[in-house]
């Protein structure tokens, strides 16, 4: 029998392969996106072991091979069934997708390379014969899964291998370093629109929404978007105020996956962090750092919190480390005003609590809380934001303001009227909003480039007339240090030296100078 572990990021390749239907959900059955992880059915299982070769995160292990922390799961998957008793699994027939005729010579432009852009780029390879110009601001491709994934959380990454693959194919162009805009040095939407038939928009939503209360600009309150960038490398991240005296204490805003990233992070042991991919300039702060508890706060109970599971599991593993949760409104609380103790290293749940002020003379030093009604304050140094995300609007292309996405129609963009922009097209948060995970985004990208194959047979694509080598051309006049795929190689191959050295997975790169040097380009 396999099981499948925390680490499942829900790319569903699993279940496509599966030849007795026997993992669930499926992406047509209610709870896919939102459920955990998937589950094998112990019961239908055969062993064959495809579920297991299938899976980019390498999440999934024969029940007798699993380690001690991890045999939970087998009676998490197992029961899955016993409460879903209308799961039905069996052997499963092959359906073959309707393949329109398309016209010849489409070139099409990805703007993205996160999951919802590498899972779209995978189904226009696989469904038509385009080619593809990949296209990133950043030197380096994964979008969210290089820069949004906790760098203790590696299996996740393994998803970005079969992407690689795709870069590979001979029908696909790779542009990074190249930021999409009307700014100085920027490509504009227009001159894409030009340059190729159709343009998918997989941006991603990275800006963090504001709390909107007083003290919310002093010095050490931050978002978790940032702190995130800053400590996986995101080139440009200032070093967030972490302090190294004060109260040893911070303050997380939020009970998502993300916020529980945050706290995990700023309390788990450097010595752990030290084998992993984080970004060596937190490292050497995390190291000094005096956090010794997190208190995250939760506007409703923990039934309510928005954080998976398995991630809460995860807390319990972390060395040294007790999880306190307090989830009733009544009873009563811990003196949080004065000092964190340096001798108990903690993440503490408040539930039923919002943040009213954040006040200090020149810095955070406290936060005003509001729990069960009752006003209370907590010592901090630290206050994170983590209460959800928004797109980042692009010059020259339309925006939804109040919802922080690109206006669409099931994937076709549109006018900030409602008239929808032919050829153009959004997809994953940008489209939808920042919900679900890497195997939502595969389906919400796939939905889309259907959409897109219809438009083309029905003939609906407005066709460029400029020649391939005319956006080449476009590209070396408006910005010098284009990265192709090569370049992307050098760099990811340099950063794997780099940790070797240290014992580490990599070394990455901070400065987009250095990664621009280590795929080849020199000063002159």
């Amino acid at each position: 029998m396999f099981v499948i572990t925390q680490s499942c990021c829900s790319d569903a390749a699993c279940v496509s392969v599966c030849p007795v239907n026997c993992i669930h959900p499926t992406p047509e059955e209610r709870g896919f996106g939102s459920s955990d992880i998937l589950h094998i059915d112990p019961e239908a299982c055969i062993d064959c072991g495809a579920c297991a070769d299938a899976c980019p995160v390498d999440a999934i292990y024969p029940a007798d091979k699993l380690g001690t922390r991890d045999k939970v799961f087998i009676d998490i998957n197992a029961d899955y069934y016993k409460n879903n008793p209308d799961v039905a699994s069996g052997w499963s027939s092959v359906t073959y997708p309707d393949i329109p005729k398309l016209p010849a010579g489409l070139r099409v432009a990805l703007v993205g390379t996160g999951p919802s852009g590498g899972y779209a780029l995978r189904t226009i390879l696989d469904r038509t014969e385009a080619s593809v110009t990949v296209i990133d601001k950043l030197p380096t491709p994964g979008g969210l899964v290089r820069a949004g994934v906790a760098p203790d959380h590696p299996g996740t990454k393994g998803v970005l291998r079969g992407f690689d693959l795709l870069y590979r194919d001979p029908r696909v162009t790779m542009a990074t370093n190249v930021e999409v805009g009307t700014g100085e040095g920027q490509i504009t939407p227009d001159e894409l629109a030009e340059h190729f038939d159709a343009v998918f928009y997989a941006v991603g939503a990275s800006e963090s929404r504001r709390l909107g209360i007083p003290g919310e600009a002093l010095p050490g309150s931050t978002s978790a978007t940032d702190l995130v960038a800053w400590y996986n490398a995101v080139p440009g991240m200032e070093a967030p105020p972490i302090p190294r005296d004060g109260t040893g204490r911070a303050v997380v805003v939020g009970t998502g996956n993300v916020a529980l990233d945050v706290a995990r992070i700023l309390v788990c042991p450097p010595e752990m962090l030290a084998t992993t991919d984080i970004a060596d300039r937190a490292l050497r702060i995390l190291e000094e750092q005096n956090i010794h508890e997190v208190v995250v706060l939760g506007r409703r109970d923990q039934a309510h919190a928005a954080y998976t599971s398995a991630e809460y599991r995860a807390l319990s593993t972390i060395p040294g480390v007790e999880v306190v949760v307090h989830d009733d409104p009544d009873a009563d609380l811990p003196d949080f005003s004065a000092p964190a103790d340096p001798d108990n290293r903690r993440i503490t749940f408040l539930f039923h609590t919002t943040p009213e002020e954040i006040s200090g003379q020149s810095r955070v030093e406290r936060v005003t809380v509001a729990t069960g009604g009752r006003q209370h304050q907590i010592a901090a140094d630290l206050m994170v934001r983590s209460i959800g995300y928004r797109s980042t609007p692009i010059g020259g292309l339309p925006f939804d303001d109040e919802r922080g996405v690109f206006p669409n129609v099931d994937g076709r963009m549109t006018t900030e009227s409602g008239d929808v922009i032919p050829g153009v097209y959004v997809l994953g948060w940008a489209k939808r909003g920042p919900s679900g995970g890497i195997g939502t985004n595969k389906v919400c990208a796939e939905a889309t480039v259907e959409d897109f194959i219809r438009d083309a047979a029905a003939g609906h694509l407005p066709r460029t007339t400029h020649p391939a080598k005319a956006f080449t051309a476009l590209l070396r006049r408006r910005t010098r240090q284009v990265i192709g795929y090569r370049g992307v190689r050098a760099i990811d191959a340099s950063e794997r030296r780099r940790g070797l050295a240290q014992g580490r997975p990599r070394v990455k790169y901070t400065e987009l100078s250095e990664m621009v040097g280590a795929a080849g380009w020199r000063k002159k």
